[in-house]
């Protein structure tokens, strides 16, 4: 396959724009001599897969795009311009994109112009020159530090866009483990031009996802990330609380700071004498000195102190993901602790119960510091909820080995478990390990865990029976959910409790099924209006399964308690 020009891009993404008619537009009465040329700009829809990074990137490409003047299509099947933000950190994912592949080719033969561009952590520097043949419906492959470029590199921009869009910060690599890797130094300073240039097209009104360090400089053998984002590189802080303001100013109830290893914040950033207090060093892994240089914790009480006119948190929910075992320093803790926003939930992998497993992985933590970790932000949060996540049949497992990652489970007792088995990723340190377990065994030991892990989570759900819980409604819950179990790529893939019909007709005339989640994160089912769709509210719980919890709405004699 020839990788197109951007000449070729754009004049194709040109004609398929022409050719619909829906984007052309209508010429004011009496002025259709005047009327200009038909709109040229492509229609776009973006396939986003994979973590909350993900998500917030797509939203930044669909800002780009948005701001020169494209419109969004409502299906992949209607797209002039088709933009698959992919995950390579399992195989399930990048096997959807692969298998899309023979759709997307006849879409293109079908519809001549349109285009495929491929970006996310399965383009990576050191294998781009074999994407093509994977990747065959493919015209444009860009790695994750090159998405700030995609409506330039496209040729959609012209010279009267904004000078954020006009200018090519051409990507740097660096090298790691002999291959090129993505650089990462240029993101902090795109996501603030695309913030000043109001180019960050937020999928939600409600909750906001707000990126604080980008890359990873973790060991994990059986991981790709630092081979497709590159080595950490922190925002600087008054970039992150100016962000942070402004999403309050907006009115978001919910705002989760996000990064690869979000509490490993801060420690590139050079050292400032108004953050001399801070005197940190990490418990585990690669010593750093993080002495006077601004942290994950110290951004939880800045954006914490941002208040709103009541004098209470004007983000009324922080959340941050996800962290690492290395960086969960008293600090954290103490923060997590003394600030009113910080919700009683944190999600923490541990990946294996055993020791010898966890060096295996590149972990450098043991079982036992994990533990230790995790008794301290139980003791300063009591009642917090903990999530992780868990990879099975890693190179070398024995049964013994896994049967310690189930008593693992038992002993902490997570509220929520994200699992996986092991499957070997290109270009990762593990595949010079012996993938020794067998796929029926990998498939036994994730099912084992899996049902396991159900009876947990529904022992730790029972134990909000009978209480009022206060939920944040973020969507109606449509008739069909159409839920695909073997979906994993869905960050929240919780059966519902009930059946529609019951919650409908629980509430009265008018009411709806809604789905918010608890502080702790726990996803509640209810009936009400729809309405409440952004607010906050009190729900006495009266169900509760193995994924989520069911209650009926708590009213006041006018109308429902709504918090927000």
């Amino acid at each position: 396959m020839t990788t197109p020009s951007l000449t070729e891009l754009a004049a194709g993404l040109t004609a398929a724009a022409s050719a619909n008619p829906a984007v052309a537009p209508a010429a004011e009465p009496g002025l259709v001599e005047f009327r200009p040329e038909p709109h040229s700009l492509p229609s776009f829809f973006m396939w986003t897969l994979g973590c909350q990074m993900n998500q917030s990137d797509s939203e930044e490409m669909a800002g780009q795009l948005l701001a020169v003047g494209c419109t969004r299509a409502g299906s992949m099947e209607t797209a002039d311009l088709v933009v698959i933000n992919t995950c390579a950190v399992r195989e399930h994912a990048e096997a959807k994109v692969i298998g899309r592949q023979g759709v997307l080719a006849n879409l293109k033969r079908e519809r001549p112009g349109m285009r495929v561009v491929l970006t996310g952590c399965g383009v990576r520097e050191s294998e781009r020159s074999g994407l093509a043949h994977r990747f065959k419906a493919v015209d444009m492959f860009l790695r994750p530090d090159e998405e700030p470029e995609l409506a330039l590199r496209l040729g959609l921009v012209s010279a009267q866009a904004p000078i954020g869009l006009r200018t090519v910060a051409t990507s740097a690599t660096t090298v790691l483990s002999g291959r090129p890797v993505s650089a990462a130094d240029r993101l902090a300073a795109s996501r603030a031009t695309a913030l000043s240039e109001d180019r960050v097209a937020r999928s939600s009104t409600i909750s906001a996802w707000l990126p604080i360090v980008y890359g990873c400089d973790k060991t994990c053998t059986y991981c790709i990330v630092p081979f497709s984002r590159g080595p950490e590189r922190s925002r600087p802080y008054d970039d992150i609380l100016a962000e942070a303001r402004e999403i309050a100013a907006a009115g978001f109830q919910e705002l989760t700071l996000l990064g690869q290893n979000v509490n490993s914040y801060g420690h590139d950033l050079p050292a400032e004498e108004r953050f001399a207090h801070i005197e940190t060093e990490r418990s585990a892994g690669r010593r750093l000195d993080l002495r006077s240089r601004p942290d994950l914790a110290e951004l939880l009480r800045s954006i914490d102190g941002i208040r709103g006119a009541d004098g209470g948190p004007a983000i009324p929910r922080l959340r941050f993901i996800t962290s690492h075992p290395w960086d969960l320093s008293d600090r954290l803790i103490d923060a997590m602790a003394s600030c009113e926003s910080v919700v009683e939930h944190l999600h923490l992998p541990i990946q294996s119960g055993d020791d010898a497993i966890l060096q295996r992985m590149g972990r450098q933590y043991t079982v036992g510091h994990y533990k230790e970790r995790l008794a301290r932000i139980r003791e300063a949060v009591p009642g917090i909820a903990i999530s992780t996540d868990v990879i099975v049949g890693f190179c070398g497992e024995s049964e013994e080995q896994f049967h310690a990652t189930l008593s693992v489970l038992e002993e902490i007792g997570y509220d929520t478990v994200f699992a996986a088995s092991y499957s070997p990723r290109p270009g990762t340190p593990a595949l010079r390990l012996d993938d020794d377990v067998p796929p029926a065994v990998k498939r036994r030991r994730l099912n084992e865990l899996l049902a396991l892990q159900e009876k947990i989570g529904l022992e730790r759900n029972q134990a909000w029976l009978g209480r009022d819980v206060e939920v944040l409604v973020d969507h109606v819950t449509p008739a069909r959910r159409g839920l695909d179990p073997g979906d994993s790529d869905a960050e929240d893939v919780d059966e519902p409790t009930t059946s529609v019909p019951e919650l409908a007709g629980s509430a009265g005339e008018g009411s709806v099924a809604l789905a918010g989640r608890t502080r702790h994160s726990k996803l509640v089912h209810l009936a009400g209006d729809p309405a409440l769709v952004g607010h906050r509210v009190r729900v006495h719980v009266e169900h509760a399964g193995p994924f989520a919890l069911r209650g009926r709405l708590v009213e006041s004699p006018d109308e429902p308690d709504v918090v927000a």
